[in-house]
Formats: structure tokens, sequence, C-alpha cells
């Protein structure tokens, strides 16, 4: 494992209902059993501006008419804030810090499925993560009728607005992470969201082991 001065920063990706919040919670464990401090987090969100931000986002009454680019700009003060409050933080510290999305959910939702020109997004991306970049990038790949499927067999509450888009945008999303993680092989692990919850931790765990040793 890597040395425990060092702070350690893993994301996961991936569509809607592909389980990330299970395997995270799992991969936790798996790395706090190592003698590791484990903060996890999510986007929008894991500070109390971002809170306050992910729910103007997901829920709130007033965003249904959100346009696109007022979208992508609040994303990023989420991250900018998010980077700056804790992630980067509990880094100096030699933590490690696992976050439920980061900006390649951007770079695919906002760059690729709301067709926004790339070149800004990946501009306004990096002006809010400076330098705090994940060593590992876990996506868990789903096909979109799957992800739903799931969504609604558990979901007790009416869908976000996320959740209420077309199934086309979400088959966009799919295709947008598969290119990204092929133009980054370094960084993302690619894992087959239609195995067992099992077989996607071990494969997981596997990989993170294997990245930074």
């Amino acid at each position: 494992m890597a040395n425990p001065g060092q702070g350690l920063f893993i994301t996961f990706e991936g569509s809607e209902g592909t389980g990330k919040t299970t395997q995270i919670q799992r991969l936790a464990s798996k790395l706090e059993n190592q003698g590791r401090k484990v903060i996890v987090s999510r986007e929008p969100g894991g500070t109390p501006l971002g809170e306050e931000i992910r729910h103007l986002l997901k829920h709130a009454s007033s965003g249904q008419s959100m346009v696109p680019r007022a979208e992508l700009l609040l994303f990023e003060a989420s991250r900018a804030q998010h980077v700056d409050e804790l992630i980067q933080p509990n880094l100096d510290q030699g933590n490690v810090v696992i976050c439920d999305r980061f900006l390649d959910s951007t770079t695919v939702y906002q760059g690729v499925a709301r067709a926004i020109d790339a070149d800004a997004v990946d501009s306004i991306n990096q002006f809010a993560i400076g330098v705090t970049l994940p060593v590992v990038t876990v996506l868990i790949d789903l096909d979109p009728e799957e992800g739903f499927r799931r969504i609604q067999s558990r979901n007790t509450e009416p869908p976000d607005r996320m959740e209420q888009e077309h199934i086309d945008f979400y088959k966009s999303v799919r295709q947008g992470y598969l290119k990204l993680a092929g133009n980054h092989p370094e960084r993302f692990l690619v894992v087959d969201g239609q195995q067992s919850i099992d077989a996607v931790e071990q494969f997981i765990w596997d990989g993170i082991k294997e990245r930074i040793n």
C-alpha cells in the first residue's frame, strides 16, 4: 500500500444506479483496516456551502428552469469550496479521501450530455480544482436502462432533477465516461457494474492495490 504519510485521493464515477455508494463504503472499510484514516465525501456537496448548492441543483423547485451554463458554474463553485476546505487539507495530513464524483462528472454530464463547449468545461474544471487530481478514478460502467431499473426499485421518493433526464441523456453520459477513461487509462479503473456486488468490490480492491503500490 501507499506510504501512510502520503495522502491518497480516490474518486468514483458512473451514471445513476451503478452502486457507487455501496462500493465506496466497502473500499473505505478495507483501507481503514490497513490503518489509514479515510474521509468519504461527495459532489456536489462535501462542505456546508456545497450541500446548499447540492440541494439547489438536485431538489429545489427554483432549479427546474436552470440553464446548462448556470448548472456548470454551480457544480464548479461547490467543487472549488470542496477542494480548499476538505479535500486538499486532508491530503496534506496524509489521509485518504474517497469522493463520490469529481471533475469527470462535469466533463461528461455538462460537457458531453449537455453539449457545453469542451474547452470551456475543461478550463473551468481546472480553475476549480487547481492541482488537486485523483490518483485513481473508479468508473463503474453499467447500461443506463439497468441503472434506472435499480433506481426505481429502491427509491421511495420522487426522482431528483438529474434523475428526471431522458434515457438518451444517460446513454450519452455512459459513452462520454468510456471515452474519457480510454483517454486517461493511467488514472481510470473501469469495472463492469453488471457483476455481483462482491465481484465488483474485489475487482476494485485488486485494481486499487496495484495502482497505489
